[in-house]
């Protein structure tokens, strides 16, 4: 069960330029939203909240990752972090560049 979770994980963020898993109440996870949105940056969103194995597929996430919190963010296949991590990036300017690369 683990390693299929492992290998969708590894599916999704490899056939999607920009990817977020997050959770419908969260406000960090609405932050990442907003500032996507207001970038017109096309992402696959997987709220966790929503479907049957949200809570596995998190804990295979902070497997992968090491963060247990959501949001997880995904540029170009790499982890980048949280809402935190995305507002710093797009702060000092990166974000940006690993949104074109």
């Amino acid at each position: 069960m683990a390693q299929n979770l492992q290998q969708e994980i590894d599916s999704t963020i490899a056939s999607n330029k920009v990817v977020v898993y997050s959770k419908t109440w969260c406000g960090f996870c609405t932050s990442t939203k907003q500032l996507l949105n207001s970038k017109g940056v096309q992402y696959k969103l997987i709220e966790l909240d929503t479907i049957g194995n949200g809570d596995a597929i998190q804990a295979a996430l902070q497997s992968k990752t090491g963060q247990r919190t959501v949001p997880s963010i995904f540029i170009n296949g790499q982890h980048i972090g949280g809402n935190s991590d995305l507002q710093a990036a797009n702060s000092n300017g990166s974000l940006d560049a690993k949104l074109a690369a």
